[in-house]
């Protein structure tokens, strides 16, 4: 088909417009003979277009299918008028700034902060594919990332655009892209640093233009290096052509650079530097336009030195370049002056006043010469054949030479400073490949163009050449790699313009030739280029004057002003001026600057350090192409020819690498957000370089489709017999043949379809009619359905009507009938009613006359005795009073008369006292008395400093005693509670009761009453009927009203529920994110240690923070559960004032120390004595269960009970020995040898009981059943008769009185018994008060103690006592430490006993453990009677106390076995959580034995254990599952078994008695709740990246319905069989099957390894929102993806994923299902809304649809939404304003404050309880598995 044929009536075109470029038409008629009627759809004008050129007819537009496309190069229509159609769509319509264009990234400036920069969309793009998601520049930066990673080539992001198009931002939002996917890890953190050098570049390289508020006047190119893991490693930066013009002068409407107006705004900060008002220097004031809006330049200049601080720059180097800046300014303030001594008005020479403020400022500033500035400021030195010349200049030549200095020296600062920055991003890590990033200014036209914009579009024609070669060579390489024929494309070569440029004979030939000569001009200059490029096509002469030349640059033709070429590219600057600046001596950083000057004039081949890997880069100067070195011959290189050798270096650094375009674009001048003006967009169009691309792509074949995708759209053109879903490309093949007869126009590749332009366009054509003729036939089937529906509707509403009327009508005479019968009967009873009412109106009349008389007759009576009595009361009550008054009257005169005799006796006696006081005998017996009573106190204070040592052990027992009160004090308020709460009640029920006995009352009243308002009932019937009405209507509206009230309260108690919640829900999240950040930075260090180690041995912080805890742990005492704390002594320290000391000189301080130890001994002592208390403790219980089990042998309990008695008589007299010991000497000897004794006691003791013990075992069983026997037969003999025999031996009743006196004896003996135990428990009682006694003296004692060592010493004899004491104590802690070594020693000899019970019990001896601990020996029922057999005690019937022993020598081998060697198979054998069981009880043992530094040691081995397990099984879920569960486990041991009451309600009295006694294992209880947390996220992590592969593809991209469309056709197969109409089916593990398959595989794991189900159930919930984000973000970074027919299909996708939810996960309750899948709620109301209705009418019910999407998510969606087809319905944008109008009122006015993000969170995390979840299993009963092989290494306690 020919293109003109598309020329009919109903085609869309496109036709010029003057001020918009294009308009869009209608062709109204036939295209015929060169005219062509077309309709403007804007004004509907009717326009004939004269039609010259068949091949020059008007654009067609392309369908509506095409119109807004992520890439202009899949329009079937590709021309000017379509891309920027397509540009003003996506960027008006759906505020999308970035499209692609081919390989060029198309951005436009929105002049708006957008919210898709976050994390968020960064991790959104990493490891796509360009183009899977929207454009962006993140795309481009991972594009390049990954082509560096893959291909191992350096690549390159070129950013070019006119002023103000917005490329200084996208180049660092590229950097920061850079920085976040190639993050180093180590301390330099150079990411950070490149990203803080912009803010440097911005101040010093960026300032306001016309166009621009942030515009670059300079360009830059970033070389981002990486190592060989692709980490970043390093950053250098190179610049070209800095606009040093603008330091002196700047036109109306700009400013000068950033940095200086940041300095004037700190001026206040810096006074030395003398600055002022930015308005008042010359180089700031004369653009009129200072401030920015919306910048602020104080805090600008705050970003810039907090930059400069982290790229290392000094403060001093800081100082040093603002006073460099700031002479600047003054610079330009020095006023030159004709010379006031001149009389000649010709001859005008500069002059300089000496007092000029500025140059005094200036000379200071830098300490130079104030004369020399001055001279060389207005002179200058002309050097000929003989001699030199000095000679004043003119007041023009001088300024002219004053800005050049300004300017050399603003150019030497930037040098010198882009130095620093590329310093201080060289690392000396290893540089393997590199990532450019070119931020350079775009091709620039203005009205007077100079040097500046002559050098920018030379720089733009290279770039253009580059970029033209570059996208031909990539489509030549699409059609090749495609195996397509293609002929050659030509495309616009612009070599002959850069010839013009760069030959012999060029323009920078020229130019640096005129320079050279000595009287050389702009106008020579420009004579030459006339008479020598004229030849050049591209080089014209201007129609007028010849002080100017035209260049045909590719996007326009160029004016050049040859005014300053030759001063610009000279770039002079008088040497008599820069030697006096050199010789500055304040400031250093002259030096610096032109020390490097003169470096790279003495060696121009210093180059920056080239990348290892570019080999065919020229050397380029280290400096930053602004200031022009000098050859190697001595003469200064021209600018111009230093920016062509720097750009040809530039060239060859961007040909050794991958190229990356994008294209900036400024979408109109009044910097208005998202307004496009098409004239400017076009230029610029024209000018990047996008136009010429889609003229390479439309000259080849634009259009290029996937088989598949073709054949899913265009099938409908094929008959449905010729379909074959087997052979997508054979289909394809006779669709083409059939509808495109010119086989030209498309070609059939390896992969894809490509067509020629305007083909796509006629197929969608063909489509839309074929659609059209089938939507009629459907409509026709449909109307007829529809209008026989609605007959046969009415004809069931007929028969309907008429049988209800026929019904009626029966039914009215029915009720005529009905009601006649009724009123008859109704006439009887009312005459009935109304005899009786007369009838009793009368009886109660006359019966309330009689009441009312004789009420009245007992009334008068009543108040008659009343009067009586209550005169009577009067009379009593007066003569009461009258005679108390008189008593009262005469006790007041008796009280006075003896106060005044004892006043006189009192002051008699007080004046005998005081001649007393007077004399000397009297005081002298005073001081006597209290120098005795001084005396007596000090030995009663050395007695009670004695005592209080001795009773100092008992302060354990009254803290017990006290928390013992508090518990009891804490039931007795809750009783009284419930007592207060008993007695409100019954007060409740009486007044209930009491109310319904008035109730009863008044309803007897009211039935009473009821008679007599039935007569006045008739008559106020209708008054008494409209009271009630309004008392109705009022108590509906005070009911609406109250409920509307306790709603509102309800509401905001709900209000301040949820915040509280939410704030507590953040504070959870918050410290759980800390702790995912603490586990992903563990993850990353152990990532870093998995490296290679170098050979220098470095410790971990880790290890040393650990090691030097535990060091803390052992030598101080603190830690985890501390049992030496010094708490219970601290209040007596804490007493003593230690500064009393100071005055004796330095003795005190070592005193305190003494005492401090004294008291740290004191505690441990104390915490000793709790210890023992304890097992005292213990052992009574079980002295008293066994006193209170029924007696097996009596003897035998007599015989424990005197033997304790005597022990506790001994142990008393030991007591009264130490109480009694008065030295502190003697006391610690005394503690020894008791010490010493006891033991050796204890060891005979042993002994007596090991022989009586083996004695009773051989005689006891043996006594014990022959007295039982006995003792039957006794009794059977009694009560039975067996024969003669018998009978003779009992005939005198000799048995039943053997009989008695036997029961006798036993009951004899059972009261000896209940009397010892009476007294033993008196005993106890004594003993605890005693205890209680002690322990209150103890207490006195040491406050006096602390009291008298606080106070300063007030003679000799107190000095030598508190000496003395100290002194003592110091002995007593030898003494002790003596003591303690013996007790280690003690306990090393029991561990070679226990080592000796081993061996004995491997040879055979069973009872060696029973002996050693003192316990009874377990005598079976079932013992024989063999005297010879010894009973032995088996293993099962021993009663264990579910703890674990084991050497601390064993720990490493133990914690291997149990953790880092346990397999996940091997451990659903076991008891679930068994390895946190016999951790926990090992830990038992240790609380038994209270050796805390062991438990330290344990716990700390098993979190190592257990991380490193993980760490090293970081993919398995299996690992993470099994610790997850051991270790809630563990912790929920250690909660049950604390001793917490509130973990106490559901454990048995075994497991409380199993409770830790000495431990306080809390913090370690936090311990394992963090590392539990990490578990959890890791899991949550592990399982992430396991499903995140599988989202897409299941939820976005799986279609299952389209191939189920074509089963109800008769040629089509059944299912399973193969046919050429069926689609191949999907593999088995496609699409949502394979995703719930990961899901069914972790939750198996999870339960297999029964983590708790609330756990499981929150990481599901986490897993979900996921799965809903990730696949959210998606869709919203996907256009293809925003269709109805998408939003089906993934609806119907995501309903299997809540089918699974509700089967699978159904066992944690209805409640958990919902909370699950209410978090899918996000991607299920997104895809509804892709399905739901979008009209205005609609609104409302689209805002409340989406009640879990941000206004930002819906607007996004509505944008992208692209209607398949042309009869859908089309999204407004004014639909689109009134959903985020609706949507922004919804969430109220505090949501523009809020920070919106276009992207769900994926990284979210819900914070995590652990619940308490007690366990039931007896620990006692856990035994260890062979197969841990643990058995030799744990004994069982």
């Amino acid at each position: 088909m020919t293109t003109k044929e598309l020329y009919t009536k109903g085609a869309r075109i496109w036709v010029e417009h003057p001020e918009k470029v294009w308009e869009s038409a209608t062709v109204t008629a036939d295209y015929r003979s060169g005219v062509l009627i077309a309709k403007l759809d804007q004004t509907g004008e009717i326009r004939q277009i004269k039609i010259k050129d068949e091949n020059q007819m008007p654009p067609l537009r392309n369908p509506s299918l095409l119109i807004g496309q992520n890439d202009l190069t899949s329009l079937s229509y590709l021309h000017e008028p379509a891309v920027l159609h397509n540009l003003r769509v996506r960027f008006c319509d759906r505020n999308a700034i970035y499209t692609y264009c081919g390989i060029v990234l198309v951005a436009i400036n929105p002049y708006n902060e957008l919210p898709i920069y976050g994390d968020e969309t960064i991790m959104a793009y990493r490891g796509q594919s360009m183009g899977d998601l929207d454009p962006h520049i993140f795309a481009v930066s991972e594009e390049a990332y990954t082509k560096l990673e893959r291909e191992r080539r350096d690549q390159s992001i070129i950013v070019s655009g006119e002023s103000g198009a917005g490329k200084t931002v996208s180049a660092k939002y590229a950097m920061r892209y850079f920085a976040a996917v190639g993050g180093n890890a180590s301390e330099t953190q150079v990411e950070r640093k490149v990203l803080a050098s912009s803010p440097i570049m911005e101040a010093i390289g960026n300032a306001k233009t016309t166009r621009n508020d942030n515009s670059s006047r300079f360009g830059k190119f970033i070389e981002i290096h990486f190592d060989e893991m692709y980490r970043i490693s390093g950053a250098s930066m190179r610049t070209y052509l800095l606009e040093k013009s603008r330091v002196v002068y700047q036109s109306a409407g700009e400013r000068n650079y950033h940095v200086f107006y940041q300095l004037c705004a700190a001026a206040r900060s810096m006074p030395e530097l003398q600055l002022d008002h930015q308005d008042s220097f010359h180089y700031l004031n004369q653009g009129g336009s200072p401030d920015i809006d919306g910048v602020d330049d104080l805090r600008a200049f705050n970003e810039t030195k907090n930059a400069l601080t982290t790229l290392g720059v000094s403060e001093t180097e800081q100082q040093n370049m603002f006073t460099v800046l700031a002479c600047i300014l003054h610079l330009g303030n020095i006023e030159l002056k004709c010379e006031p001594d001149s009389g000649d008005v010709e001859e005008d020479g500069a002059y300089i006043d000496p007092n000029d403020k500025h140059l005094q400022i200036v000379c200071s500033l830098l300490g130079v010469s104030k004369p020399e500035l001055s001279r060389w400021l207005t002179h200058r030195r002309i050097a000929s054949a003989h001699e030199v010349i000095v000679s004043r200049m003119a007041t023009n030549r001088a300024a002219f030479a004053r800005d050049a200095l300004a300017k050399r020296m603003y150019g030497e600062m930037f040098a010198w400073l882009v130095k620093c920055v590329n310093r201080a991003l060289e690392t000396e890590q290893n540089k393997s490949h590199f990532i450019g990033v070119l931020d350079i200014y775009g091709f620039e036209t203005f009205e007077i163009n100079s040097f500046e914009q002559f050098c920018i579009n030379y720089a733009n024609e290279k770039l253009q050449q580059q970029f033209n070669s570059h996208v031909f060579k990539l489509e030549q390489d699409e059609y090749i790699k495609e195996e397509i024929s293609w002929k050659m494309i030509d495309f616009y070569d612009n070599q002959p313009c850069i010839d013009l440029i760069e030959d012999r004979l060029g323009v920078l030939a020229l130019l640096d030739e005129q320079c050279r000569v000595p009287q050389g001009s702009d106008q020579g200059f420009v004579t030459k280029l006339h008479e020598s490029c004229h030849k050049y096509p591209h080089f014209m002469k201007p129609r007028f004057g010849n002080q100017a030349f035209i260049i045909k640059h590719f996007a326009d033709n160029v004016e050049y002003q040859c005014g300053g070429f030759l001063e610009k590219n000279r770039d002079t600057v008088s040497e008599e001026q820069l030697e006096c600046i050199k010789s500055s001596t304040s400031c250093r950083l002259i030096h610096a600057m032109f020390a490097a000057d003169r470096v790279s004039e003495g060696n121009a081949t210093a180059t920056l350090p080239p990348p290892s890997r570019r080999r065919t880069t020229p050397a380029v100067p280290l400096t930053s192409l602004t200031q022009p070195p000098r050859r190697a011959s001595g003469q200064k290189q021209t600018v111009g020819a230093q920016f062509r050798a720097s750009l040809s270096a530039l060239m060859a650094t961007l040909s050794a690498t991958t190229p990356h375009y994008v294209r900036c674009i400024k979408p109109n001048d009044t910097k208005l957000p998202f307004q496009f003006h098409p004239a400017r967009a076009v230029n610029q169009l024209r000018a990047c370089g996008v136009l010429e691309t889609i003229r390479i792509s439309a000259a080849g074949f634009p259009s290029r489709w996937l088989y598949q995708d073709f054949f899913n759209r265009y099938r409908l053109l094929c008959a449905h017999k010729e379909l074959d879903r087997g052979d997508t490309k054979g289909t394809c093949r006779r669709i083409l043949a059939a509808h495109l007869k010119d086989p030209d126009k498309y070609q059939f590749g390896a992969t894809k379809i490509f067509f020629r332009a305007g083909q796509v366009a006629y197929l969608e054509k063909l489509r839309a009619d074929i659609q059209r003729l089938y939507c009629v036939r459907i409509q026709s089937c449909v109307r007829r359905f529809v209008a026989r529906r609605k007959y046969l509707r009415r004809m069931r509403a007929l028969r309907g009507l008429q049988a209800h009327c026929r019904g009626f009508l029966a039914r009215r005479f029915a009720q005529e009938v009905r009601r006649t019968r009724a009123a008859i009967k109704i006439q009887r009873y009312v005459r009935g009613w109304s005899a009786r009412r007369r009838y009793r109106q009368l009886r109660r009349l006359a019966v309330g006359l009689q009441a009312h008389a004789r009420g009245y007759l007992a009334r008068r009576l009543y108040r008659d005795a009343r009067r009586v009595k209550a005169s009577l009361t009067i009379q009593r009550y007066a003569r009461g009073y009258l005679a108390r008054k008189r008593v009262k009257a005469m006790r007041r005169g008796i009280i006075i008369a003896q106060a005044a005799v004892r006043r006189f006796l009192a002051r008699r006696l007080y004046k005998r006292l005081r001649i007393e006081a007077r004399s000397l005998d009297h005081v002298k017996t005073l001081n006597k008395g209290l120098e005795n009573k001084i005396i007596s106190l000090q030995q009663k204070l050395g007695e009670a400093q004695q005592k209080t040592k001795a009773l100092e052990p008992l302060a354990v027992q009254l803290a017990e005693a006290k928390a013992k009160l508090e518990l009891l004090r804490l039931v007795e308020i809750e009783a009284k509670t419930l007592k207060v709460s008993i007695v409100d009640k019954d007060s409740i029920i009486a007044a209930l009761q009491t109310e319904l006995a008035s109730e009863r009352d008044s309803n007897k009243q009211l039935v009473e009453e009821k008679k007599e308002i039935e007569k006045t009932y008739k008559i106020e019937r209708v008054a008494w009927e409209g009271e009630s009405e309004k008392l109705v209507n009022e108590l509906k509206s005070s009911k609406e009203q109250f409920d509307l009230a306790i709603e509102e309260r309800d509401k905001q108690l709900e209000q301040e529920k949820k915040a509280l919640s939410a704030e507590l829900e953040a504070e959870r999240q918050s410290r759980q994110k800390l702790l995912s950040t603490q586990y992903e930075l563990q993850e990353r260090l152990d990532s870093l240690q998995r490296a290679p180690a170098t050979k220098e041995h470095r410790r971990s912080l880790s290890d040393a923070s650990n090691n030097s805890q535990q060091e803390t742990t052992v030598e101080d005492d603190f830690g985890y559960g501390s049992v030496r704390s010094v708490e219970n002594s601290r209040p007596a320290l804490e007493a003593v004032n230690w500064s009393a000391g100071s005055h004796g000189g330095p003795m005190p301080i070592a005193d305190a120390g003494l005492v401090l130890r004294m008291q740290n001994r004191i505690s441990a002592l104390q915490s000793e004595l709790s210890r023992t208390t304890k097992r005292a403790t213990d052992l009574e219980e079980r002295l008293m269960n066994r006193l209170s089990s029924p007696p097996t042998n009596p003897n035998l309990d007599r015989f424990k009970v005197e033997e304790l008695e005597i022990e506790n008589k001994k142990l008393r007299e030991h007591l009264e020995r130490l109480r009694s010991a008065g030295d502190t000497t003697l006391l610690t000897k005394e503690v020894i040898d008791q010490l010493g004794i006891m033991q050796k006691e204890l060891d005979r003791r042993r002994d007596e009981c090991v022989q009586l013990k083996s004695v009773l075992t051989n005689t006891k069983p043996q006594w014990f059943q022959t007295l039982k026997n006995v003792t039957v037969n006794l009794k059977s003999l009694t009560t039975s008769s067996y024969g003669s025999d018998v009978d003779i031996v009992n005939e005198d009743g000799e048995l039943a009185t053997a009989y008695e006196t036997q029961k006798g004896i036993n009951r004899q003996l059972q009261e000896e018994l209940m009397a010892e135990k009476k007294f033993y428990s008196d005993h106890i009682s004594k003993t605890k008060a005693e205890i209680d006694r002690l322990r209150e003296e103890n207490e006195k004692y040491q406050k006096l103690l602390s009291v008298e060592l606080s106070q300063e010493p007030k003679n000799k004899q107190q000095e030598f006592a508190q000496n003395e004491i100290i002194k003592l104590a110091a002995e007593s802690l030898a003494l002790q430490e003596r003591v303690d070594k013996l007790s280690e020693s003690c306990r090393r000899y029991k561990n070679q006993i226990r080592l000796l019970v081993t061996k004995l019990r491997e040879a055979g001896i069973q009872d060696v453990s029973d002996i050693l601990e003192g316990n009874d020996t377990v005598v079976p029922q079932n013992t024989s009677l063999a005297p010879e057999i010894a009973p032995v005690s088996r293993k099962k019937e021993r009663e264990y106390l579910g703890m674990f022993e084991y050497k601390i020598q064993d720990e490493a081998t133990i914690i291997k076995k149990l953790i880092t060697d346990l397999k996940p198979r091997t451990a659903v054998t076991l008891l679930p959580g068994l390895p946190a069981y016999i951790i926990f009880m090992m830990l038992r043992h240790m609380d038994h034995v209270d050796d805390e530094p062991k438990m330290h040691q344990l716990l700390k081995a098993v979190r190592i254990g257990v991380k490193k397990t993980l760490r090293k099984r970081s993919d398995s879920v299996e690992y993470s599952a099994l610790w997850l569960a051991n270790m809630l486990r563990l912790l929920n041991n250690l909660r049950q078994y604390s001793g917490d009451a509130v973990y106490q309600k559901e454990n048995t009295p075994r497991q409380n008695q199993q409770c830790l006694r000495i431990f306080d294992l809390s913090e370690y209880r936090q311990l394992l709740s963090d590392i539990a947390v990490q578990i959890y996220q890791g899991v949550i992590t592990l399982l992430e990246r396991q499903v995140e592969r599988l989202i897409v593809g299941a939820i976005l991209e799986y279609e299952e319905i389209s191939t189920h469309d074509n089963t109800t056709d008769e040629n089509v197969p059944a299912p399973g069989l193969s046919g050429p109409a069926r689609a191949p089916p999907s593999p088995p593990g496609a699409g949502p099957a394979r995703l719930k398959q990961e899901l069914g595989a972790a939750h198996d794991h999870l339960h297999e390894y029964h983590v708790d189900a609330s756990l499981r159930v929150m990481i599901f919930k986490q897993l979900f929102y996921y799965i809903c984000a990730y696949s959210l973000n998606q869709l919203l970074l996907r256009k293809d993806l925003c269709c109805w027919a998408k939003g089906l299909q993934i609806r119907y996708n995501i309903s299997h994923l809540e089918n699974w939810i509700k089967e699978q996960l159904a066992e944690y309750g209805q409640k958990s299902v919902d909370e699950i899948l209410s978090v899918l709620k996000p991607i299920t109301q997104a895809v509804q809304l892709l399905q739901a209705r979008k009209s205005l009418a609609d609104v409302q019910s689209t805002v409340d649809m989406c009640s879990n999407l941000t206004a930002m998510q819906v607007c996004k969606i509505l944008n992208m939404y692209t209607p398949a087809e042309d009869y859908e319905v089309k999204v407004t944008r004014e639909f689109i304003h009134e959903i985020q109008k609706k949507m922004q009122e919804k969430a109220g006015p505090k949501a523009d404050k809020e920070p919106q993000n276009l992207l769900m969170d994926s990284k979210m995390i819900f914070s995590v309880q652990f619940p308490f979840n007690p366990s039931s299993i007896r620990l006692e009963d856990v035994e260890l598995p062979e197969v841990l092989g643990l058995e030799g290494l744990l004994t069982k306690i």
